[in-house]
């Protein structure tokens, strides 16, 4: 299965990403994988490998490239509960510094390069992301509606805030088919409630699950959230989802 580091231009500098793709000498619909807050990183590859696998051109941005190429960050090959008080003391800065405005631009930037590809069928991609990625994926959706067909969150975080711009409130913009795979507590009922209500009131095709027994992560095998019958249930959720919605040349 191919692979390779790219760099995408952005209005901020160049973004390293990898990107994974079938060798079939056709072109596939494309997909653009945000990461958790831990980054691009060995578990994230194999997650775009076995998109790949799947029929898929996937590329997986490294969010935070201003402060260098991924991993900018040391990390453990297991991140366990005795690792994350560091591992966060050194992310929370990067996590905070990388605000709406930035999540617009590099989304425009990495939508622009991933549907350039010669290897990418033309038509609209899916945006997918885990952890802190599922709102920017909910963001570039929002943001892009004419070029994004399907959204997936997994593990979600920021998705339902106090802020005006909270990405519940901006769901009216989606022309996306959603699925949002929550580990128990990583939402609130009202939580959930609110999303649900917007996301009726806006006409889209959603489903909104909460995968028994898990905890935040369940997806991650390299962190001690993982579960792996909830990967699992995460791929019969995810890979339905993208072969309904991105057309295939």
């Amino acid at each position: 299965m191919p692979s390779k580091t790219v760099q995408i231009p952005t209005p901020d500098g160049q973004a390293d990403a990898f990107a994974a793709f079938p060798d079939h000498g056709v072109r596939h619909p494309g997909v653009l994988l945000y990461p958790d807050a831990f980054g691009v990183r060995p578990e994230l590859e194999e997650k775009a490998r076995e998109l790949a696998e799947r029929g898929y051109y996937v590329l997986v941005p490294n969010l935070y490239y201003r402060n260098g190429p991924a991993p900018v960050i040391d990390l453990p090959e297991h991140i366990g509960e005795d690792a994350r008080p560091a591992v966060f003391g050194k992310l929370m800065p990067l996590i905070e510094a990388h605000t709406t405005e930035r999540i617009l631009r590099d989304a425009d930037a990495y939508l622009t390069f991933l549907t350039a590809q010669p290897e990418v069928s033309p038509g609209p991609v899916a945006t997918i992301g885990y952890c802190l990625g599922a709102a920017l994926a909910m963001r570039t959706a929002t943001a892009h509606p004419d070029r994004v067909a399907a959204v997936a969150g997994f593990h979600p975080g920021f998705l339902v805030t106090d802020a005006p711009d909270s990405p519940h409130r901006l769901v009216g913009k989606l022309a996306a088919e959603v699925h949002l795979g929550l580990a128990e507590g990583d939402l609130t009922s009202e939580a959930i409630s609110d999303l649900n209500q917007s996301l009726d009131a806006a006409g889209v095709t959603h489903s909104i699950e909460i995968y028994p027994g898990t905890i935040h992560g369940f997806t991650m095998s390299d962190t001690d959230a993982f579960d792996a019958s909830a990967l699992q249930h995460h791929w019969d959720r995810l890979l339905p989802l993208l072969d309904r919605t991105l057309s295939r040349s």
